[in-house]
């Protein structure tokens, strides 16, 4: 029994995605969204051979990652509620969102 196949993208603004795991590749952050819940661990992993970071938008957030070579990952558990909005600090239009949920 096979599986259906997915339709196409559209080019609209995807749907937040559950999981732990979020790819750095093509210069952008996959998933744009991502939902967790409170004790979550996500971890980045730059898939590019540029460096990157994970480092929160604004002052005071959570997120501060060393540049991440090719490979190399970075790893942060939610403990509160809310979204955590983030960037790359060498490549600014990078951005994405993690939701975190009780």
């Amino acid at each position: 029994m096979s599986m259906p196949m997915s339709p196409p993208s559209t080019g609209a603004k995807a749907a937040p995605v559950a999981g732990d795991a979020v790819a750095i590749k093509n210069f952008a952050f996959a998933p744009a969204t991502l939902k967790v819940k409170v004790g979550t661990t996500v971890t980045w992993t730059n898939q590019d051979t540029d460096a990157h970071t994970v480092t929160s938008a604004g002052s005071g957030g959570p997120l501060h990652s060393a540049a991440l070579n090719t490979h190399a990952t970075y790893s942060y558990t939610f403990t509160k509620p809310g979204t955590y909005s983030y960037l790359c600090t060498i490549h600014p239009f990078m951005t994405a969102t993690v939701e975190v949920t009780r």
